[in-house]
């Protein structure tokens, strides 16, 4: 009886650290995130663990723009849950990868996040946004 109860916890511990390590493992984005003169390519995200790094949402990518001749810059804009908007610049006339963690500080972890590319179109025009891209912790 007393193998039973320990193969049993063996069994049970086994299985749920494959699911801590499915959880904290890299997810492809399957379309680029883009507008017209920026793109967001090649994204990856993942979710940390609720108990280490703050149980942020991370994440990488190429931030490129997408129209040479227009002069205009790119950014990436990320925030968890609703707040505020973090913004990564991008360069003009090509590509520089971002990789970066976005957090809730007044939770344990972070159970959603949303990402959008935009075209920097200066002062007196509008910029031009990509759809907001939204992700929840599963």
């Amino acid at each position: 009886m007393r193998k039973f109860a320990t193969a049993v916890v063996a069994a049970g511990l086994f299985f749920g650290g494959m699911g801590v390590a499915a959880a904290d493992s890299w997810h492809s984005v399957a379309e680029p995130l883009k507008t017209k003169g920026a793109h967001f390519e090649k994204v990856k995200y993942r979710w940390e663990p609720a108990g280490a790094k703050r149980g942020a949402f991370r994440f990488k990518g190429s931030l490129r723009d997408g129209s040479y001749g227009d002069g205009h810059n790119v950014y990436l804009e990320v925030r968890p849950h609703a707040y505020s908007w973090l913004r990564y610049k991008g360069v003009q006339k090509g590509s520089t990868p971002v990789e970066d963690s976005v957090h809730d500080g007044a939770t344990r972890y972070t159970n959603s996040a949303d990402m959008r590319v935009c075209r920097d179109r200066g002062a007196l025009r509008p910029n031009n946004c990509s759809p907001i891209r939204s992700f929840r912790r599963g």
